[in-house]
């Protein structure tokens, strides 16, 4: 597949476009490697779908996450685009069993997005921080007490439940 291509055929919609890239993922038809050096040179919405697909292709296979793309990860977190930081979110909760040796990395960029003003970036937050706690990392059980705090400061009460639910127990 040639990713290039595939963004400037403009008769693909958006999401077909996800898909294809997902499923080119999961075939091997595309490492994710070089999606990752793709994905690092191109704007907002172009990186945003490709992160969308790397979150759609780990729900099946998380394995499909390497060093590198962790990396490439990690770093949109803090990307300024909403889009991209919730789908580095939702790829982290996929994929958070995997890498608990990185969760403190990833620990400092989520917690920059549990205030942000976009409900997407902070429920994805939210659900990425519930994936972190259920691996029972040492890192994950340092958190828990800035979690509570930040569920109870939590407006809404569709991402508080997902703190609350991942507290129980805690």
């Amino acid at each position: 597949m040639e990713l290039k291509n595939l963004f400037t055929d403009k008769s693909t919609k958006p999401k077909e476009k996800t898909e294809a890239i997902a499923k080119s993922l999961l075939e091997n038809k595309i490492k994710i490697d070089e999606l990752v050096d793709f994905a690092v040179s191109q704007k907002d919405p172009v990186k945003a779908t490709c992160i969308e697909a790397i979150e759609m292709a780990t729900q099946t296979k998380p394995g499909l996450v390497n060093e590198n793309t962790l990396k490439f990860i990690i770093s949109s977190l803090s990307d300024k685009a909403p889009r991209i930081k919730w789908e580095s979110a939702r790829v982290i909760a996929n994929t958070a069993h995997l890498f608990s040796e990185k969760h403190s990395s990833v620990i400092k960029e989520l917690l920059k997005n549990t205030n942000h003003e976009g409900t997407v970036v902070r429920w994805c937050t939210a659900l990425a921080f519930s994936h972190i706690l259920k691996t029972n990392s040492p890192e994950s059980k340092k958190i828990i007490p800035g979690l509570k705090t930040i569920a109870d400061k939590e407006e809404k009460n569709s991402i508080k439940k997902i703190y609350l639910a991942a507290l129980k127990g805690k």
